[in-house]
């Protein structure tokens, strides 16, 4: 079996793949100072806390977090005797290379979404994709990663606010019953909220408009669902978009051994 690996600068997300679906995924904070051997304590207990018996002979990661992924490496050779492809690495292999700046370094949590949204939907796609940062990813009618866009997450936005300005508390993401505020809570939801609406759908339309052809917008990401609540932003919302990819990219890889 497969284990996937998806290691953001928040959480990290390990999903097992049987060839035909996702058996499991389980999440857990990212820390760069946990172990190999902590990792696999973790996802061994999992397992069997859901009574799955699975034998990992295979491993794809993709990180943001570079300092993570020489334990995850030693996980993977320590505990399932395998060498793990790393998305991003010159021994993985992408279905097609990204059409960038040269010397530019795409960040492999967005060629895993390229190609999984690409397999799924074909090319000229917009990949909205809600994390710590919020990413805008075009995918060409080819399914090279061509470009995009890096804003602030929503989290992230929301904490800098209470940091920065004393007076006003941590609130969660929600969506506001009305846009105009009547207490400190409501009008900091609806500025995020509404706010984030307007970012987003702002920022796909004028891409559309760059790349001057029809798009069709995919959005991913834990608060994908709730944004589109609001207004008709994505025309697909995909919830394990990066996981998908990570498959397709292993697919790839292995079809190119023979």
């Amino acid at each position: 079996m497969l284990l996937c690996i998806d290691c953001g600068n928040t959480n990290t997300v390990f999903s097992l793949w049987d060839g035909q679906e996702f058996l499991c995924t389980f999440r857990t904070s990212t820390e760069w100072q946990r172990t190999a051997d902590q990792y696999f304590v973790w996802w061994s207990t999992l397992l069997t806390h859901k009574g799955i018996k699975a034998h990992v002979d295979e491993v794809i990661i993709s990180s943001t977090v570079p300092r993570v992924v020489f334990n995850l490496r030693v996980m993977a050779d320590r505990y399932f005797n395998t060498r793990p492809l790393v998305v991003g690495k010159s021994d993985c292999l992408l279905p097609q290379p990204p059409r960038v700046d040269e010397g530019t370094q795409v960040g492999p949590d967005r060629l895993v979404n390229t190609a999984g949204a690409h397999d799924r939907h074909g090319g000229n796609l917009v990949v909205v994709d809600f994390g710590t940062a919020t990413t805008f990813d075009v995918v060409a009618d080819d399914g090279a990663y061509v470009g995009g866009v890096i804003a602030p997450g929503v989290n992230l936005s929301l904490e800098a606010l209470h940091q920065a300005a004393a007076a006003l508390p941590h609130v969660d993401v929600t969506k506001p019953q009305a846009v105009i505020g009547t207490n400190t809570v409501a009008c900091m939801q609806s500025g995020v909220f509404w706010g984030y609406v307007g970012l987003v759908n702002g920022i796909t339309e004028r891409i559309k408009g760059e790349y001057d052809r029809p798009m069709k917008v995919v959005g991913t990401g834990g608060l994908a669902p709730l944004f589109s609540s609001g207004y008709a932003l994505f025309d697909v919302i995909e919830d394990d978009l990066t996981m998908h990819g990570l498959t397709v990219i292993h697919a790839f890889n292995k079809d190119n051994e023979k």
